[in-house]
């Protein structure tokens, strides 16, 4: 059961250029306590500068916990993490056991979450590592959405955020530092915003992301715009887009055009020819990396987080989105993403599709088979296209 709580505001945050500020402006605000997780924490000039804001707030007293996942964090340096733990910060690396040599189910089951909470005042949630946003000289920078939430919403994150950072202390034999006591009253409205905080996990909410897709698709009467960055979805998403576009929904998918994971880049496109068919635009983003993970739907239903519509995150990763009911949010972030297939989107029509060459039929059909084996064995429902 989705729990929605009234009197929050959201802002919504668009790239690094919005977000970065943002978070370290928060940081360096922060009286008492402060919590960030990221899948990517990258010691180049954006890493750098939240790391500096992270040891200024331990230095200053506020009680500072990072966590960091073992794989996406893997090159982040040694000397960097000690020099966090030396100035203060609880800095904790989820699952850092990654041997090449062990392939099991358990290794895939990733920290992909990207959430901070500053005092009882701010929470971030959203898709936006911590890593300079432009990937290469000239290009623009990587296409990510980030909520900055005020107001009683807070509270749930803060209590998942600590509730985290003690299972990995603990798990990894490192005692916690004795927490900071959880406020006892919710924190007080801060705008009228209606939104829920969901989770997917492996335990109480194993599939409460994909659940939300799913009943906010199937309400759908009039447009259901998505941008995700790795869009492999099963039999029972796939169908649900199929059915509004039936009824008389336009469905519009802002996907992937640059090439970064080659496999699931061509799995995901082995998907193309039915959606096609069934009257499913699709649309790929050109300019730079298309990261994000948000959608909205009929203009008053909008998500957005770290969740990819893909066999990982809605099956074995820990993901974190907000899910609002909310007209003015969900407009605005409508307006971003219409300007994005408008102005740097390439549309892909039956037509432009049925004449690509022979080589990337066969590298789809590939791609898929090997992405359709490895959904098959973490028990993610797919059907061959």
């Amino acid at each position: 059961m989705i729990e929605f709580l009234n009197g929050n505001q959201l802002t919504l945050l668009q790239n690094g250029t919005d977000y970065f500020p943002a978070l370290e402006a928060a940081i360096d605000q922060a009286a008492h306590y402060v919590y960030l997780e990221s899948y990517i924490f990258a010691h180049d000039a954006t890493g750098q500068r939240i790391a500096a804001a992270l040891m200024r707030a331990a230095r200053r007293g506020v009680a500072t916990h990072l966590l960091l996942d073992g794989y996406g964090a893997q090159a982040y340096p040694d000397e960097a993490l000690q020099a966090l733990r030396a100035a203060g910060v609880e800095a904790l690396i989820y699952r850092p056991s990654i041997s090449p040599l062990r392939f099991q189910r358990q290794r895939l089951r990733r920290l992909h979450r990207k959430l901070a909470v500053i005092d009882q005042r701010y929470a971030f949630v959203g898709g936006i590592n911590i890593i300079d946003d432009i990937k290469a000289p000239g290009m623009p920078p990587r296409f990510d959405y980030a909520v900055r939430v005020e107001g009683p919403l807070v509270m749930p994150i803060l209590r998942e955020m600590r509730n985290m950072h003690a299972r990995v202390a603990w798990a990894q034999l490192r005692a916690p530092r004795r927490a900071e006591p959880l406020p006892v009253s919710m924190p007080e409205a801060a705008g009228e915003m209606r939104a829920a905080f969901l989770l997917r996990s492996n335990l109480r909410h194993r599939r409460d992301i994909e659940r939300a897709y799913l009943r906010a698709i199937g309400k759908a009467r009039r447009e259901i715009l998505i941008a995700n960055a790795y869009f492999l979805p099963g039999r029972r998403f796939k169908r649900a887009l199929i059915h509004a576009a039936a009824r008389g929904v336009r469905v519009r998918l802002l996907l992937q055009g640059m090439n970064d994971h080659p496999w699931v880049h061509y799995a995901s496109r082995s998907l193309y020819a039915r959606l096609l068919a069934a009257g499913i635009e699709i649309y790929e983003y050109q300019p730079s990396e298309l990261h994000a993970k948000v959608a909205v739907i009929d203009s008053c239903w909008a998500t957005v987080g770290s969740s990819n519509i893909d066999p990982l995150s809605l099956v074995l990763s820990r993901e974190a989105n907000i899910v609002a009911y909310e007209r003015a949010f969900a407009q605005e972030l409508e307006t971003s993403l219409r300007a994005a297939i408008e102005n740097h989107a390439r549309q892909i029509t039956e037509v432009n599709w049925n004449s690509r060459s022979r080589l990337e039929r066969l590298l789809s059909r590939l791609a898929f088979g090997l992405i359709r084996v490895l959904a098959g064995w973490i028990g993610y429902g797919m059907q061959k296209e």
